[in-house]
């Protein structure tokens, strides 16, 4: 498998996740170490977040939403406007 060129976005889009995944694991960690509820809510929400990033990213290398797929300018629907 070919490497990825430095100017091509799931370069960038892999090498955030790996960084993402590293502050999930270490904020999942710190939950079990502080014992004040609000800071493991915190821990765990800031995690929660990070994780739907991931997801996102990984959406975004897969196309698996339409936001991210490509379509001719052409097949779109033209949009109406209400007089």
């Amino acid at each position: 498998m070919k490497p990825l060129s430095k100017n091509d976005p799931i370069h960038h889009t892999q090498k955030i996740k790996a960084q993402m995944s590293q502050l999930i694991e270490h904020l999942r960690g710190d939950v079990g170490k502080v014992t004040e509820p609000k800071a493991q809510a915190l821990f765990e929400t800031s995690a929660e977040v990070l994780t739907g990033l991931v997801k996102a990213l990984d959406d975004y290398e897969e196309k698996s939403e339409e936001a991210w797929r490509t379509e001719p300018a052409t097949s779109r629907p033209k949009e109406r406007t209400t007089p």
